[in-house]
């Protein structure tokens, strides 16, 4: 059952193994993710990281090995193949790097997005209708009757999520859609996604290398090793609010752009699993000189993790040990030492009770 008040997209514990003839390939390894209705987000990660084998299945061409994947209120892997085709072609547009997966080169961009109108049996003026509208929205009306190589590579993406929307989804994948363009085609791109997104409320996802993702959508998450691990929030405040003081506990300390009068601010978060774990950046790691153990001190805003004096990344650099003392030093000067982690925790609440 279709529920329009929840979110669109649900993985729980979602985890995907290939074999490659006697080997095991987990690309997935538990992951947790919730996309909300009308969110336009993007997906980074390193390569292998496990972003475009997610998209693969929220997009019905992949099935988990295990977890579950809700999208609409869909449990995705109890689909039969013919309900998951069906999903496919009503549900999801795909925008894919390479133009060839997206376009039809010996036709026109107004044909290539009546296809798949013809293919679900529209109507003559609903296709024309709809797909004049589409053109406007990517702003690519004034091409409408030009080919594949009468059009930039920029062009003929707006032409290829206008391909992608034809049927109407409520969910929109675009894998790398800005790998093969300049920055400033990009941008184009980008923005066309944004125009959509605020026309039609339609959710995307994005995956992409490209570093000014952040600028661009209103959330980012990082997938390393199969798991989400951080995600990047975009935050809007008035510059009145902020002038005045108001700014609130969702700031950053700085702006990190400023249009139309409103201050754009970036927060990064780690994600915590559903056991309460969490992913160490690797560059936290090596500064730290933190191994396969770490001891938790329960401070009064928060918990630090310290390293175990003999349990580091055994590298002999002199450097990674003061730059460790200089970041957490000034804290643990400050804080009696604890009795264990329990007994600190105890004191913390303790205290916030009687407060």
């Amino acid at each position: 059952m279709e529920n329009n008040n929840g979110p669109l997209v649900v993985c729980d514990n979602l985890v995907k193994i290939y074999k490659v003839g006697d080997l095991e390939v987990v690309a997935l390894q538990g992951l947790d993710l919730t996309i909300q209705r009308g969110e336009l987000m993007a997906i980074v990660g390193s390569s292998g990281s496990g972003k475009s084998t997610l998209l693969n299945i929220l997009g019905g061409l992949d099935r988990p090995s295990a977890g579950k994947v809700w999208v609409d209120g869909q449990d995705l892997l109890k689909l039969s193949d013919a309900a998951l085709n069906r999903y496919r072609r009503e549900k999801v547009g795909f925008v894919w790097q390479q133009t060839g997966r997206n376009l039809i080169p010996y036709l026109t961009a107004q044909e290539n997005v009546e296809l798949p109108m013809i293919i679900a049996g529209r109507n003559w003026r609903e296709r024309r209708r709809w797909t004049t509208e589409l053109l406007e929205a990517v702003e690519m009306a004034d091409r409408r009757h030009h080919k594949l190589a009468q059009l930039s590579g920029g062009q003929q993406q707006r032409v290829a999520i206008a391909v992608a929307l034809a049927n109407r989804p409520i969910l929109l994948l675009a894998d790398e859609p800005t790998g093969e363009v300049d920055s400033t085609t990009a941008e184009t791109i980008f923005a066309a996604f944004r125009r959509l997104n605020e026309a039609f409320g339609l959710t995307t996802i994005i995956v992409t290398h490209d570093s000014r993702i952040a600028t661009q959508v209103n959330r980012v998450v990082a997938i390393r090793d199969g798991k989400t691990s951080t995600e990047t929030v975009r935050q809007v405040q008035q510059l009145e609010r902020v002038m005045a003081g108001e700014s609130g506990s969702d700031t950053t300390d700085e702006p990190a752009q400023t249009e139309n009068g409103e201050n754009i601010c970036y927060r990064e978060y780690v994600v915590l699993d559903a056991a309460g774990r969490l992913q160490i950046p690797r560059e936290y790691r090596e500064l730290l000189d933190i191994g396969d153990r770490v001891e938790l001190d329960c401070l009064e805003d928060g918990i630090l993790i310290k390293p175990v004096e003999g349990r580091g990344l055994e590298q002999d650099n002199t450097s990674v040990s003061h730059d460790r003392a200089s970041l957490y030093g000034a804290v643990s000067s400050e804080t009696p030492t604890p009795k264990g982690f329990v007994g600190r925790l105890r004191q913390v609440l303790s205290r916030r009770r009687s407060g």
